[in-house]
């Protein structure tokens, strides 16, 4: 049985010793901080430079660290040329949302009101403030004795009465090919009826555009129609104090939202807008702050900020008021006059001037947008104006007054990427901090392996001692009590010990006696020993 305990023992191979390793280690300074020299100033000088260069590269690690936590991110900007180009979609509309002679009395009198045309009680208000000419006619419409009122639908109405493309449209050009008013799709916005063109919804492929530069982009020609204008007796979201249209250029992916994101356009100049495609990509969270998943919404396909905000607008005012705008899509009922005047507009002016919580549309991870630079000359000049009124049989006044003209081109055949990129990203993090632990120590992956390979000889060779100490004794308590090797070793070396004038060498063999000496037992008892006991 002390066999099998020894062969056991020799199981647990014992470590090199720490100066061993130290010498042997491709750690910088632990050579010098664990050796058999006995020089202690110098092997302390050593261990204050190594801790010294270990506290710094702990330092400059956990900045890096820290840094990498910020995700931080920069901002490429590059400018690619291309053969072709999409043209973008251009909406614009009058900023008069009614014509008032397709105003009817059955309008009047639903809407005459919200119009700010008839007080409460379907009165012409403020007479002093109205012509001769548009007092007649209002006379006329606002006579309700013995009039029957007639079912009333806010779409119908906008439809009817919003300006025509067919009636605005003096002259299109695309390209120095001509276009109609077939190629420009309805739709509806807060402004009224409005147009686009090239929207890419009407099964039309889109266009395209080989050259930058006036010429190579859409060039029309409109007559705004002042005097359709309504009269202004006070001040409400229906009516304008503008003369114009209102314009937005924009992708065919996002819906226009033109009363807060378009430019206007007067009449009696030509504007020029110089336009430059920019696709932007945002990084999503946590490096930005870009939405990268889909859109939930009913009404739209493709998340864009536009799409956000009309669905969200759309929900507000349903929930608020029981139905929706014009505008809005959805199946909601249409607000009614009285809804509109009473509900719908200041619900819809409170959510974008104050209630900033309830929409929060974030920017997309990809966009496009239109750079533009605008400029204007005076249209009609003094030579043309005279040819202009001919041609359209009007006065040189009305061509002052109403005509404009919109040219939209490209500035050059190129678009601008505007990307975020990850400023400080994990294979940077590795290599600040391989880096560091080179310059401070001189250490790399393989050497943090050395050390835990190490560790791991140590400790499996303390708990393989345990594990025999702790068999050691339940063998000792089962079968009484049973002498190792080692066991042997101590007790005839505590013998030996106490025999006078015994000579021992330093691994323990005896290399002489005398005669005298005498054979002591742990336990203190015995006999002297003789020559044949040894």
């Amino acid at each position: 049985m002390e066999l099998k305990a020894d062969l056991e023992e020799m199981r647990c191979e014992r470590p090199a010793p720490i100066e061993v390793f130290a010498s042997r280690s491709t750690l910088h300074g632990i050579s010098h901080m664990f050796t058999y020299e006995r020089v202690c100033v110098k092997r302390c000088l050593w261990i204050l430079f190594f801790l010294g260069s270990l506290a710094v590269l702990l330092l400059v690690c956990v900045d890096r660290v820290q840094f990498y936590f910020e995700y931080p991110h920069v901002t490429k900007l590059d400018e690619v040329a291309a053969p072709m180009m999409y043209f973008p979609a251009v909406t614009f509309c009058n900023l008069n949302s009614f014509r008032f002679s397709r105003v009817t009395r059955n309008d009047l009198y639903h809407a005459g009101e919200l119009l700010v045309l008839l007080n409460g009680r379907y009165e012409i208000r403020d007479t002093h403030l109205v012509e001769e000419s548009v007092l007649e006619t209002l006379k006329v419409k606002a006579d309700f004795l013995n009039f029957k009122p007639r079912p009333f639908n806010m779409r119908e109405f906008y439809d009817r009465t919003g300006h025509d493309i067919k009636d605005m449209l003096l002259s299109c050009n695309y390209r120095g090919v001509e276009c109609s008013a077939e190629d420009f799709r309805v739709i509806f916005t807060r402004y009224g009826k409005c147009y686009t063109f090239n929207s890419g919804m009407d099964g039309r492929p889109l266009l395209v555009t080989m050259k930058g530069g006036m010429g190579n982009g859409l060039e029309i020609m409109l007559d705004i129609q002042q005097d359709e204008y309504l009269p202004v007796w006070g001040e409400t979201d229906e009516t304008s104090f503008e003369a114009g249209i209102k314009v937005q250029i924009h992708s065919q992916d996002e819906p226009p939202f033109i009363d807060q994101l378009g430019f206007g356009v007067a009449p009696g100049f030509q504007t020029f807008v110089s336009c430059q495609e920019q696709r932007l990509t945002y990084l999503p969270p946590p490096w930005g702050d870009c939405k990268s998943t889909p859109i939930d919404s009913d009404f739209f396909s493709s998340y864009s900020i536009t799409a956000c905000r009309i669905d969200c607008e759309t929900r507000y005012l349903v929930e608020n008021c029981n139905c929706r705008m014009v505008h809005m899509p959805g199946d909601a009922p249409y607000c009614t006059p009285e809804q509109y005047k009473e509900c719908a507009d200041p619900a819809l002016d409170f959510l974008v001037e104050r209630d900033n919580d309830y929409c929060v549309c974030e920017t997309p991870c990809n966009m496009t947008r239109y750079g533009k630079e605008l400029s204007f000359v005076k249209i009609p000049s003094k030579a043309s104006v005279k040819y202009l009124a001919k041609k359209f049989n009007k006065t040189e006044q009305y061509i002052s007054d109403n005509i404009l003209v919109l040219d939209i081109f490209f500035e050059a055949l190129n678009y601008e990427t505007i990307e975020q990129m990850k400023a400080y990203e994990l294979a940077g993090l590795l290599g600040d901090i391989g880096g560091q632990m080179g310059l401070f120590i001189g250490a790399s992956i393989l050497t943090i392996l050395e050390l835990f390979d190490y560790l791991y000889e140590v400790i499996k060779f303390k708990l393989c001692r345990c594990s025999q100490r702790k068999h050691k004794r339940s063998n000792n308590n089962d079968r009484g009590a049973v002498l190792s090797l080692d066991d042997v070793k101590l007790h005839v070396s505590n013998c030996l010990i106490f025999c006078t004038g015994l000579e021992i060498s330093g691994d323990g063999r005896v290399e002489g006696y005398r005669k005298d000496c005498e054979r002591v037992t742990p336990e203190g008892g015995g006999r002297g020993t003789t020559e044949s006991d040894l």
